[in-house]
């Protein structure tokens, strides 16, 4: 008897474990939630020319495992960008990647860089940009390929703040909290 209620209790656990994910999640979000709020996000426009980017990286148990300052640029012609960023680790390392992106009529966007595996889908609605996509690590940090789900919101100064999650087989491994802004701004 006692071993029903071990297993109903478990059951109970996993089935709120799927409700919870499914709901009210980070990834539960949807472009759709962020249609009628301001300001509006035009990538062409919000990720172009130089810009700051600084951020902390959080391993599997919530700690920070890094931190970051990037210097991008991005540059559009029409509906296609590229976006070089230069990133510096607390740890001393650096990292040079690029992103091309495509911007749909119709807000959706296409993204590719060089440790992508696949294309990047994603979506500009309102004052939100998410994205996703399969990324390769280095191999310095081990070659895993991680699922990510990647969110920008714009603020009204202008200010980009990026939230982003890696996970592998399900589980996420990392989180990524940035905020992008011109350099002007600062």
């Amino acid at each position: 008897m006692e071993m029903m209620y071990v297993l109903a209790g478990v059951a109970i656990v996993a089935a709120l474990s799927v409700v919870w994910a499914r709901f009210w999640s980070f990834k539960a979000q949807k472009p759709d939630d962020y249609a009628t709020q301001g300001p509006q996000f035009d990538i062409r426009q919000h990720l172009k020319g130089p810009i700051l980017c600084e951020g902390v990286i959080y391993g599997p148990t919530g700690r920070v495992t890094s931190r970051f300052v990037a210097d991008f640029d991005a540059e559009w012609d029409g509906n296609v960008g590229v976006m070089k960023e230069k990133f510096r680790y607390d740890s001393g390392r650096e990292q040079d990647r690029e992103w091309r992106l495509t911007l749909g009529n119709d807000g959706s966007i296409k993204a590719d860089a060089d440790d992508l595996v696949g294309t990047g889908e994603g979506r500009q609605e309102g004052n939100a940009v998410q994205l996703n996509y399969n990324i390769k690590l280095p191999d310095e940090s081990g070659g895993h390929v991680l699922s990510t789900t990647d969110w920008m919101y714009l603020v009204e100064n202008g200010t980009i703040m990026n939230r982003s999650q890696f996970r592998k087989y399900g589980i996420k491994v990392a989180e990524l909290v940035a905020t992008m802004r011109p350099k002007d701004m600062h």
